[in-house]
């Protein structure tokens, strides 16, 4: 396989060197679901100055495939992403997938296997009606199922959890949806943006309390590639790389309930899963103060619940103080870290590749081509996803040069 190294090599840094998303909108009926992936790999080898047949392995990122009604839609992909006859590889943790993919590239060129590999995913969420029907299936059949339950239910829970806890209210939640939306304006891939108020999130469509219809993110179709290689590959393409320097994920317990009980490791209000998932990241990075440290902070946040909990859990700040850090503009750009300069999640929801795009928007700022989302002089940017029941957690750390942690 061309590329293909020894395991007796020395293991060098993996970068991304090239990166490639469509605009995201309701529908693309203009083109099929592989013609769609196909638009991102080429954007994808294009930045990265390379052609497909530099690609040694390509990892394919994507969700459930019942949105599209197509089974198996990857096998669909392959001739349309350049990987007839390379070793091909789909992931899929739900929402956590684009996340969990990109991590799964990384081990390809970190074991020295491969030099250089694409990370490709697209969804189209619209090709059914029925998404919320088959959310549900996530869940047991014999002790959840019949509650109804959906990624919307199920994460309101949460919110009410931690609204209880924390003393949160709907409006300190609006804030963060008025903030995605006009931090969005700047970026012209998101789905949803636009200058809004407070008083527009609270007054839209009552969904599930403490959900309005404003506080959801919306079903996007597009697609999103990466292009991965070693260091001094990367050095050679590009004057200034996105290293990836910490990667963390964790999985748990589909049952929402066993988060709840008092002996529980982590708690589901809380998101502290990423607590774990969070402190393999930093420690292979070195990150020892998260909001010194870390310039920008791509969150999975398809609700506008999410930030707060993952900011926390992060360690950008204590429990329960990220609501009011937010209220006083802590995470605007311009801030003490800027959340999301992109719009995430709310903005912008491909299922399959969402985790993908979050690393995307991470590793334009490091590199410096955000165009007007751009925060000024980033050295380090944190990537998340989150799926499943929330179960499955991914924290990726992206930095303009290889660090040094104390992992071994």
């Amino acid at each position: 396989m061309n590329g293909a190294r020894t395991t007796t090599q020395r293991q060098e840094a993996v970068a991304i060197v090239g990166t490639g998303q469509t605009p995201f909108r309701s529908r693309h009926d203009d083109k099929t679901y592989p013609e769609l992936a196909q638009d991102a790999v080429v954007l994808a080898l294009n930045d990265a100055g390379i052609g497909p047949d530099e690609v040694d392995a390509v990892v394919f990122s994507m969700a459930p495939t019942q949105f599209m009604g197509v089974a198996d839609v990857e096998k669909w992909a392959v001739d349309y992403t350049w990987a007839r006859s390379k070793p091909f590889l789909r992931i899929h943790t739900g929402g956590a997938t684009g996340g969990s993919a990109l991590q799964a590239g990384w081990s390809h060129v970190a074991s020295g296997y491969y030099r250089t590999v694409l990370v490709v995913g697209a969804d189209r969420i619209t090709e059914t009606p029925d998404a919320q029907h088959v959310l549900n299936l996530i869940w047991d059949q014999f002790y959840e199922q019949d509650f109804a339950l959906n990624t919307v239910t199920m994460t309101a829970l949460a919110a009410q959890r931690y609204m209880h806890r924390y003393g949160t209210t709907e409006e300190q939640f609006a804030r963060v949806v008025v903030r995605g939306r006009g931090n969005a304006m700047r970026n012209p891939n998101a789905h949803l943006k636009g200058h809004i108020t407070v008083d527009d999130v609270i007054n839209s469509p009552r969904v599930s309390w403490p959900y309005k219809l404003f506080d959801i993110c919306p079903r996007s179709a597009g697609a999103g590639a990466v292009v991965l290689t070693t260091e001094s590959a990367a050095r050679e393409r590009r004057a200034r790389p996105a290293f990836i320097t910490g990667i963390g994920g964790i999985a748990n317990t589909v049952y929402m309930g066993d988060r709840m009980t008092p002996k529980a490791d982590t708690d589901f209000a809380d998101q502290g899963e990423m607590v774990l998932a969070a402190r393999e990241c930093y420690a292979q990075a070195g990150i020892t103060d998260p909001m010194a440290q870390i310039d920008v902070a791509e969150l999975y946040d398809p609700f506008s619940t999410f930030q707060f909990p993952q900011l926390e859990s992060l360690g950008f700040c204590a429990r329960g103080t990220a609501q009011n850090l937010s209220d006083e503009g802590a995470f605007d750009m311009g801030g003490q870290l800027a959340v999301n300069p992109s719009g995430g999640t709310l903005c912008t929801n491909p299922i399959g590749v969402t985790g993908l795009v979050r690393i995307i928007e991470a590793a334009r700022q490091v590199m410096g081509t955000a165009g007007d989302m751009q925060v000024a002089n980033v050295h380090n940017a944190l990537a998340t996803a989150a799926g499943g029941s929330t179960q499955f957690f991914t924290t990726t750390l992206i930095s303009d040069e290889p660090r040094t942690g104390n992992a071994t």
